[in-house]
């Protein structure tokens, strides 16, 4: 059964922990995918309200455990990446094709932020990942983290950010992210009661 959530700034956060802990409470999904899907989705999310123009996105999660896959996807109906990437001189004349591909690349940012979320998410499919696709515009990026491609598509006024993961990957987010996140440390803060771990000693 799919879940679906409008999201904005007043309950973006409990959307995200919401999600997140909805994974959680299903065994298959290894601790390392979750921990660095936590991290990246909440950036992603962050994006929608940081980047879009708009104050409100959409998430739907989908999880298949008879098939070990996860299939998430968010979405806005703001300005989309060109015209957000073009607010940085760096970017003023980039072509939509060239501003999806640009937005998966470390340290791509319109100047509100770090460019590291959408990078992180690309990490993450290389390790994990079946498939991403970036939609923005008449733009659709694809790739399985090795190869990518940039298509035509029908107009979308907005982003629509989607991944589908493999749940049984063993994985180390921290070393996946360059340690430049601690995103198991985060997981682990947020989402697991150390309470049961202190009765144990």
């Amino acid at each position: 059964m799919p879940t679906i959530e409008v999201f904005d700034n007043e309950n973006i956060y409990v959307v995200y922990v919401d999600i997140v802990k909805t994974l959680k409470n299903s065994p298959d999904i290894e601790l390392g995918v979750l921990q660095l899907l936590s991290y990246c989705f909440y950036e992603i999310l962050d994006n929608v309200l940081t980047h879009s123009g708009k104050k409100t996105g959409t998430v739907l999660l989908h999880h298949e455990p008879s098939r070990s896959c996860i299939k998430l996807l968010v979405a806005d109906d703001g300005m989309g990446i060109r015209e957000s990437l073009s607010e940085n001189e760096a970017y003023k004349n980039i072509t939509e094709a060239e501003a999806i591909r640009q937005c998966l690349r470390n340290k791509v940012t319109d100047g509100k932020g770090m460019g590291f979320g959408l990078y992180s998410t690309s990490c993450l499919i290389k390790n994990a990942g079946v498939e991403m696709e970036v939609h923005s515009g008449r733009h659709l990026l694809r790739t399985d983290g090795e190869k990518e491609e940039v298509l035509d598509a029908p107009l979308w006024q907005g982003t629509i950010i989607y991944f589908e993961l493999h749940t049984d990957r063993e994985i180390d987010p921290n070393s996946i992210l360059e340690n430049r996140t601690d995103a198991e440390a985060e997981f682990n803060e947020t989402f697991i009661d150390t309470s049961d771990l202190d009765e144990l000693w």
